[in-house]
């Protein structure tokens, strides 16, 4: 007899929304494996921004699903996630303005309220606003806003603790073991934990997984680091979110009125998820206060009071894996989400769950988001609206 009805590998926030989920939908005993402790990986160091504006349609559908979760999370899960809807600004170049609304049309045939603003109408939502010469609209989404990552995560465990599910810290696994092409479960640091299916959500690492299984899905880990600054006296406080597009960085209000900037140049392609370090440098630093100064004089002068760096994992294409992985019949993936999956994690445990119990996922779409496009081929990376720089968007 099997130990568990699934096994999900990796409690950060996408393994937890899909052991929370599969428990809900009464799947049996569901078992999350962690190699440190919940959120510890990219789940933990996210810039938590949750907006819907994208350039792809099927994501802005995953993130609004998403989007309503956080607005009702207390009810859904129980407890606080910290969501603000503090509103959401995004900058593009002039060249790419049709992109911009285009992404706006989408979002508003879907009934979200998003709109394109003059430059003197986003200067009424911050006046500490400085625009690039030539940025003459920009795109505003009011309903958008910030959650807190760690909270998130802890409501979510404890929500899922409550169905029954078993979360498990500190045990490393090795491989997800097989008979032919059927998942007969995972080897771990502590035994085998023997199930029919298994989940791998484990962010930076997941390839550890699947390319023993011969999957290979053009993932690479990426490094990315951020920074705190404080705001000064006077600044409009809470300022929205920002996706700059033009500086290639993105800024969201934090606790204790300060300012959480990320810098797309700095991020570290391809690094060894194992080797990066937590640690954050002095040029680091000072980029991204050039960065936030450009865009907001009144931060001039402001010296950080934090930095930090997490993995997240860079998919061909830049839109996450989600669902089965052949030839393995059991064996599901939620990666290479570009760290973009913070906002849409909520929907992708939903449908990811529902789509393991019954075949098909009925609530949200994710057939775009299957491994088997990548067969013959990725396509480019799509997606200019992706926060840069960030661990986990």
């Amino acid at each position: 007899m099997p130990e568990a009805a699934v096994v999900v590998v990796g409690a950060g926030i996408n393994g937890l929304s899909v052991a929370f989920h599969l428990a809900r939908q009464g799947a049996g005993r569901v078992v999350v494996l962690e190699r440190s402790q919940v959120a510890a990986g990219a789940t933990g160091r996210s810039g938590g921004i949750v907006r819907t504006h994208y350039a792809d349609e099927a994501e802005i559908r995953l993130a609004l699903a998403g989007l309503r979760a956080f607005e009702r999370w207390d009810e859904l899960v129980g407890g606080s996630c910290g969501f603000d809807p503090v509103g959401l600004i995004v900058i593009v170049p002039p060249v790419r303005r049709p992109e911009l609304e285009r992404s706006v049309a989408w979002q508003r045939s879907l009934g979200i309220d998003c709109r394109v603003l003059s430059a003197g109408e986003a200067r009424e939502v911050d006046p500490a606003l400085r625009l690039p010469e030539g940025v003459s609209h920009v795109a505003y989404e009011p309903g958008a806003g910030c959650a807190d990552p760690n909270l998130a995560a802890r409501t979510l465990a404890e929500a899922a603790l409550r169905l029954g599910v078993e979360i498990r810290v500190g045990v490393e696994v090795g491989e997800v073991l097989h008979a032919g092409h059927a998942v007969t479960g995972v080897s771990t640091s502590q035994g085998a934990v023997r199930a029919p299916a298994v989940v791998v959500a484990a962010g930076a690492w997941a390839n550890r997984l699947l390319v023993p299984l011969g999957i290979d899905l053009g993932m690479r880990p990426a490094r990315a680091r951020v920074a705190v600054f404080p705001a000064p006296p006077g600044r409009r406080w809470p300022h929205p979110a920002y996706l700059d597009n033009v500086r290639g960085s993105w800024y969201r209000p934090v606790a204790g009125a300060a300012t959480l900037v990320g810098v797309e140049s700095a991020v570290e392609r391809y690094a060894r998820p194992d080797d990066m370090g937590a640690g954050v440098d002095d040029g680091f630093i000072a980029t991204c206060a050039d960065a936030v100064t450009g865009r907001f004089p009144v931060m001039r002068g402001a010296a950080s009071r934090g930095a930090w760096a997490g993995m997240f994992m860079d998919s061909a294409d830049g839109r996450p894996v989600i669902g089965p992985l052949p030839p393995y019949e059991g064996l599901y993936a939620i990666a290479g989400d570009s760290g973009t999956s913070f906002k849409t994690a909520p929907a992708i445990g939903l449908g990811l769950a529902e789509l393991i119990l019954t075949g098909e996922s009925r609530t949200v779409d994710l057939e775009p988001f299957r491994a088997d496009r990548f067969v013959g081929g990725a396509g480019p990376r799509a997606g200019y609206a992706a926060e840069p720089g960030t661990v986990s968007r």
